[in-house]
């Protein structure tokens, strides 16, 4: 049998009519087993039905693989549990009476488009900078041609389960993107296929990170902590000996 409660929902407004404030609603019948974006359904069709104008969020694929629903929950990137978005967040972990206060990722970086959508577009142009394997190889090989150490196949893996959902940047002091870039170098420096762009691969990506606006990494590891796929910040030092190996070469090569 499930419960029902009642909820305050504060959550941030912009663009229309709202130039950028918090806006109170109350929703009733929110059923325990709904998603975080199935309780914001229930209330666009409210605000509807009541011919208000609906709250703009992001979803797409509501399985916690896409890392489109970015929201901040009650001050968290995804809200209060860890290791998950938040689509895969369920209202089973709010109680009735509740407040709960939404708002969009806050970064210069990330500006807001309305609501609780913000353009992450500078992500894309990080890895649009480098974050790919650019040579010709002809046929592809199968998959077991390539010999890759077991130890060194799984920390690509791990890196390579960033979701780009840019909560790292959300819970950073400085809304560093440290760990999202880190993930996509790590990824490819870790694997034989990425060796040969290797040092033009991390010079890009940085330069294009720093171009974005991003702050410096704060060294809290608030990112690693708010990450839905626990990225680890092993892969920031791993990104900081790529770049400095990279920049010497590219000293000395000049």
């Amino acid at each position: 049998m499930s419960n029902n409660m009642r909820l305050t929902l504060k959550i941030w407004r912009q663009g229309g009519k709202y130039k950028g404030e918090f806006v109170t609603y109350k929703l009733d019948n929110v059923n325990e087993h709904m998603s975080f974006l199935e309780m914001l359904d229930v209330l666009n069709e409210q605000l509807i039905a009541n011919r208000e104008e609906p709250v703009a969020f992001e979803h797409d694929c509501r399985e916690g693989i896409c890392g489109t629903c970015s929201l901040v929950i009650d001050g968290r990137a995804h809200g209060p549990m860890k290791g998950t978005t938040t689509c895969q967040l369920h209202m089973r972990h709010y109680k009735d009476g509740e407040t709960i206060v939404i708002e969009p990722f806050r970064a210069k970086a990330f500006p807001v488009i309305r609501d609780l959508v913000v353009d992450r577009s500078s992500f894309d142009r990080i890895i649009q900078s480098g974050g790919y394997v650019n040579v010709n190889t002809g046929q592809a090989q199968d998959a077991n041609a390539i010999p890759i150490e077991k130890d060194q196949a799984g920390e690509a893996f791990d890196a390579a389960a960033c979701i780009g959902c840019g909560a790292c940047v959300a819970a950073c002091p400085n809304a560093s993107a440290m760990l999202f870039t880190s993930a996509k170098v790590s990824h490819l420096a870790l694997l034989p296929q990425g060796m040969v762009e290797r040092k033009k691969r991390v010079l890009e990506m940085v330069a294009q990170m720093d171009k974005e606006g991003f702050g410096k990494c704060s060294n809290v590891t608030a990112c690693e902590a708010e990450c839905p796929k626990e990225i680890s910040v092993g892969n920031i030092a791993r990104l900081n000996r790529e770049y400095i190996a990279a920049s010497l070469a590219s000293e000395t090569t000049n």
